[in-house]
């Protein structure tokens, strides 16, 4: 299973960015994904999040200007507006499958991470 993210980029303040990431390979269900980014320098800090049901939720620094869809298979998308020069970071997907049994009997399941892709905001 692999998780590739895209999207990243250079722009200007209060511009905008979208996002992807995609679930690919072997077999798996889908409960939940979200987005992650980190700074230099600074931890990891959730920035969006969306469940099987389609629920969202966002972390404070975002709220009102990002925001997080999902096809609900293996894809999630995060909508970036209104960029400022502090979302500058690193921004990882990642994904919770839930454990089922794979058409070759085997448990497929657990907590993915992508790569991330580079986000980068100039004033």
């Amino acid at each position: 299973i692999q998780l590739q993210a895209c999207g990243g980029g250079l722009v200007r303040t209060r511009e905008s960015l979208l996002l992807s990431c995609e679930v690919s390979g072997g077999f798996f269900n889908v409960n939940s994904m979200a987005w992650y980014r980190q700074a230099a320098g600074k931890e990891r800090e959730m920035v969006a999040a969306i469940s099987g049901d389609g629920s969202a939720r966002y972390g404070d620094s975002v709220k009102g200007r990002f925001t997080i869809s999902s096809d609900r298979k293996n894809t999630a998308n995060l909508q970036t507006d209104s960029l400022k020069v502090g979302d500058t970071a690193r921004y990882y997907c990642d994904a919770r499958m839930d454990w089922v049994i794979g058409p070759d009997g085997l448990s497929y399941g657990g907590h993915y991470w992508g790569e991330g892709t580079k986000v980068t905001v100039s004033s």
